[in-house]
């Protein structure tokens, strides 16, 4: 929030949406959405080769991501 989010924002091409509460409530409020993010990345912290950065690209490490969730998802189907 500010003029210096604004200026690296328009730098970076990057479109900043900053949402307000609309909520009189005072005070921190859980929010649902990120209690998901939250607990996802949680589970990901499992996999050893996850807990640690060993990959020298994006594109592998987001493939070691993709076979994280993949094993999840089968040990719960299972």
């Amino acid at each position: 929030q500010g003029p210096r989010v604004e200026r690296i924002a328009q730098q970076s091409g990057v479109e900043v949406e900053i949402v307000k509460r609309s909520d009189p409530t005072p005070g921190f409020v859980l929010q649902a959405k990120r209690w998901i993010v939250e607990r996802t990345f949680g589970w990901l912290s499992r996999e050893r080769r996850l807990a640690r950065d060993y990959e020298r690209t994006e594109e592998s490490c987001e493939a070691f991501v993709y076979l994280g969730m993949i094993r999840l998802m089968l040990g719960r189907l299972a």
